[in-house]
């Protein structure tokens, strides 16, 4: 590739040059943000001034507890929620609204909101040339409308149910007006609908009333008409006659029943003890019979006597004899009694029996006649219950249609929103503001003319100044080779010629014949390399002066550029100094026009050193070891257009803990690049295996022949790694200079 050094390598920006231009020019600089400043006074002295004013809109609920009606439910209430708000917005800023406000105003025959009137001769000219619309094509309601709209700012304040109407206008009055305007439009918008639906409510109720009132009354009658036709009287508690009698009639059967039961039980313990000769005086019955209580009391008397008598008379005395005897008849006159009590008893059990009888067959018949009156009840609850929801409809209807109709006729109709913040007319225009307009011309000028100033000095070429460190030397120029029509380099030579060079080498394996057979083929190839490699001058031979089985950094360039390998591992048992074939190569290809990179994985960095002139950048150690990134440790080769990652300034222990990570960082960098050349030092097989992937070609620089090259190029060799290539950077100059022929980066 051909080309001249360029020197912006070789400057630097003058920091202090560049930011003195500013002390030096500060009075144009002064001047210009002043004229800036002046002509931006200027043009906000003759704008127009604009005015703003707002009202304020409270959404609430106007209605009070008193006058609210006993009908409304949630449903019928008002949506206070930010939907419901922000519904209300829209409709505040409306057309209809806008225009009633429009025509109330009169704002057609403004110049503010309708171009026709008063338009200017520059306008006239200006449509006729077609350079502007004509404003006459627009309806001038719609004209009126859309400047409106420019001007106007309704909006819902944040967490509130607040609404805030904005206006601007040239006019301080009329920017206080429409605001007020339009807010009073709004509440007599909202007063409207609910007068028309107030008054669409009495028109659809007036005829349902009347039709239901019919109904109602048809109902009635036909339950009446049913009840008669039934004979299905109403008792009390509101029941049938005939139910109501059969429950009078079981109650007094369950009595009758009772006192049989009571009699029979009596007459029975009556008659026990008059049998068995017991003392009647246990039974309640007996002893409240009046004839026996007065013979009780008589026996009582008697006994009295006697004992009066028998402590001074004997038992056999006529009177003692004559008092026995009575008692002796009052006892049986007591029985006798007791006689009569049980018939009395038994003849009051027969008569219950008897009552009780009757009462049944008449409960038989109730029943007969409750369950027909059940049946027909049924029928008769259904017309019932479809008068009673007539007359509840009716009765709703009539309490919704006189609450609608005293709103109407007392005009009372409560809006759900109220102004509590009236707009006022303005004293002071919010556009244009002078002190910020200004300055805010002046310090943009003042920064404006100071980049101008910085980037004029830059351009000049007086902010600059020659870059610290050992300048490159002249370069010269070397032909490119060839390019085909697909723009891939030609090599010079062809890939045969290149591989009749290279010595062949097969995998050994670990017999003593074959590893013997490995270090006389190594031998042969290093012994080769000597005889054909000619002392190191100035200028590099051709490709044709070179000798059998000796490859020079041309040959391995071109062979890297012919057989399209992604990576390259250069291996240096000779120390840093070997390191320069690696250089050598990967400029050499980069040149070619390939985009290559060097990744210099030396201890001491020798592979990176020469080509930043520094071993102070980061590196690969510092990529390994999390302490940057990729387009941090990736620098250019100051004297070629190759690329390179040096070994960096990160503690080698530290990196070499996440080697692993290599083949990902290397997979990334030959997806990258077309080439990847790797500097590995004295490194051995181990070493190298996680560089090694797909297209890789491994060299081993050779500085002067000896049994290290031999031992090192065996182990290879031994390792898996046949196709094993000597290369010599013989012929060449140091690679920290550019040698002639490159081009600058």
């Amino acid at each position: 590739m051909s080309g001249v050094q360029s020197s912006a390598a070789d400057l630097d920006v003058d920091l202090r040059q560049l930011f003195a231009s500013l002390a030096r020019n500060w009075l144009r600089i002064l001047v210009v943000a002043l004229i800036v400043a002046g002509l931006a006074f200027a043009l906000a002295w003759l704008t127009t001034p604009l005015y703003k004013s707002e009202t304020r809109l409270l959404i609430e609920a106007r209605e009070s507890v008193f006058t609210r009606p006993n009908t409304t439910n949630d449903a019928d209430r008002p949506l206070f929620d930010e939907e419901g708000v922000t519904s209300q917005v829209e409709v505040v800023s409306s057309t209809d609204i806008l225009k009633q406000v429009a025509k109330q105003l009169n704002l057609s025959t403004l110049p503010e909101f309708d171009e026709t009137v008063k338009m200017s001769s520059i306008s006239r000219l200006l449509i006729l040339a077609g350079l502007k619309s004509d404003p006459n094509e627009i309806p001038p309601e719609e004209r009126v409308l859309k400047k409106m709209h420019e001007k106007l700012n309704v909006y819902r304040v944040e967490r509130s149910r607040v609404i805030v109407i904005e206006f601007s206008s040239r006019d301080p009055k009329l920017a206080a007006d429409v605001p007020n305007a339009i807010a009073d439009a709004y509440l007599a918008l909202q007063r409207g609908a609910k007068l028309q639906s107030n008054t669409e409510a009495t028109d659809w109720l007036a005829p349902e009333i009347a039709d239901l009132s019919k109904r109602v009354k048809d109902a009635e009658a036909k339950v009446a008409e049913y009840r008669a036709q039934s004979d299905l009287l109403i008792g009390q508690n509101n029941s049938v006659l005939a139910t109501q009698q059969l429950s009078e009639m079981s109650s007094e059967l369950s009595r009758v029943r009772a006192n049989r039961a009571s009699a029979e039980a009596t007459a029975q313990g009556v008659r026990k003890a008059l049998q068995s000769g017991g003392s009647l005086d246990s039974l309640p019955e007996v002893m409240s019979s009046a004839a026996i209580q007065r013979l009780r009391d008589r026996q009582g008397q008697i006994k009295s006597d006697i004992a009066d008598l028998s402590t001074t008379l004997l038992d056999n005395h006529p009177r003692i004899r004559s008092l026995k005897s009575q008692l002796a008849d009052i006892d049986g006159q007591i029985r006798t009694e007791a006689q009569k009590v049980l018939a009395g008893l038994v003849t009051e059990a027969d008569t219950a029996k008897e009552r009780e009888s009757q009462l049944v067959a008449d409960l038989n018949r109730l029943k007969a006649e409750s369950a027909r009156a059940g049946e027909e009840q049924v029928e008769l609850n259904a017309l019932e219950r479809e008068a009673t929801a007539q007359r509840q409809l009716l009765e709703s209807y009539l309490t919704r249609y006189r609450e609608a109709s005293s709103r109407q006729d007392r005009n009372y109709l409560p809006v759900d929103a109220r102004i509590f913040s009236r707009a006022i007319v303005p004293t002071e225009p919010y556009f244009p503001k002078m002190l910020p307009i200004v300055g805010a011309a002046f310090a943009a000028s003042l920064l404006v003319m100071a980049i101008i100033t910085l980037l004029r000095e830059l351009f000049s070429g007086r902010a600059m100044r020659p870059a610290s460190g050992p300048r490159p030397e002249p370069v010269r120029e070397v032909p490119m080779p060839a390019v085909r029509d697909d723009d891939r380099p030609v090599p010079p030579v062809a890939k045969r010629d290149l591989m009749e060079t290279t010595a062949p080498a097969a995998r050994l394996q670990a017999s003593d014949d074959e590893r013997a057979a490995a270090v006389r083929k190594a031998a042969a190839l290093i012994e080769n390399a000597a005889v054909g490699r000619p002392a190191v001058k100035e200028k590099a031979p051709e490709p044709s002066d070179a000798g059998l089985g000796e490859i020079d950094i041309e040959k391995a360039a071109e062979r890297l550029i012919t057989s399209g390998a992604a990576r390259a591992i250069f291996v240096s048992p000779e120390g840093d100094e070997a390191a320069a074939s690696s250089i050598l190569v990967a400029r050499e290809v980069a040149d070619a026009g390939l985009r290559v990179l060097l990744m210099d994985l030396t201890a001491s960095g020798a592979a990176s050193r020469p080509l930043l002139d520094s071993s102070a950048y980061a590196g690969i150690t510092n990529l390994l070891a999390s302490e940057a990134q990729f387009s941090d440790v990736i620098h250019a080769d100051h004297y070629s257009d190759c690329h390179v990652i040096p070994a960096g300034t990160a503690d080698p222990m530290r990196a070499m803990r996440a080697a692993d990570r290599l083949p990902i960082i290397m997979q990334s960098l030959t997806t990258a690049y077309d080439l990847v050349v790797v500097e590995c030092g004295p490194a051995d097989a181990d070493g190298i295996r996680r560089l090694v992937g797909e297209a890789t070609e491994v060299f081993v620089s050779v500085l002067e022949p000896s049994e290290a090259i031999t031992e090192a190029a065996v182990k290879l060799i031994e390792s898996g790694y046949p196709d094993l290539i000597l290369v010599t950077p013989a012929g060449h100059g140091t690679p920290g200079a550019p040698v002639s022929g490159r081009s600058a980066a």
